[in-house]
């Protein structure tokens, strides 16, 4: 039996925790699985995530421990081979992954669905600068930096549009998590 595998992705300040959060609620009890994202960076924002040094991440990645990873803001990140195992046993599982490591995901996982999370420009900005991670200058780059997102061929994808209330993208989300979109 083999599971979905839905890969979120958008840019920094989008919502994709928040509509990770948002699901977790209200799919509890569905067969569905929320990977967990290996970071070298600590916990403690919004983010649901297993904070690693440098070290413990290169050292599981030499092992073999990351069924996706990639570098991005100077962060590494990774998803556990876990993932297979769920896929395996049939659960629909949950990836918040990145646009630019999708085409990679896509080779290991072809069937993988994917979801871009939008927001405006102006609320990308007012959820960046409310997260304190980055200075007003490094901000503004960050955004200027948005480059066209373009899909690689025969990729599909569900676009969710994150700018107004939470509940509206969030019950957007859920559906495509239930299989109704």
């Amino acid at each position: 039996m083999e599971g979905r595998l839905i890969y979120v992705m958008g840019p920094s300040g989008a919502g994709k925790d928040s509509l990770l959060h948002f699901a977790r609620d209200h799919v509890a009890g569905a067969p569905v699985v929320f990977a967990h994202r290996y970071i070298t960076r600590s916990a403690g924002s919004n983010e649901n995530h297993v904070a690693l040094t440098p070290e413990e991440f290169e050292a599981r990645s030499a092992l073999g421990l990351f069924a996706l990873e990639w570098s991005s803001h100077a962060l590494r990140y990774g998803i556990g081979i876990e993932l297979d195992a769920w896929l395996a046993r049939g659960c629909t599982v949950v990836v918040n992954g990145s646009r630019q490591h999708l085409a990679r995901a896509l080779e290991r996982y072809p069937h993988t669905e994917i979801v871009h999370v939008e927001a405006e420009p102006h609320i990308l900005a007012a959820r960046l600068g409310a997260r304190a991670r980055e200075t007003a200058e490094q901000i503004a780059a960050r955004l200027a930096r948005l480059a066209p997102f373009s899909l690689p061929d025969g990729a599909r994808v569900t676009r969710i549009d994150n700018s107004g209330a939470l509940d509206v993208a969030g019950h957007a989300f859920v559906r495509v998590l239930r299989g109704v979109i």
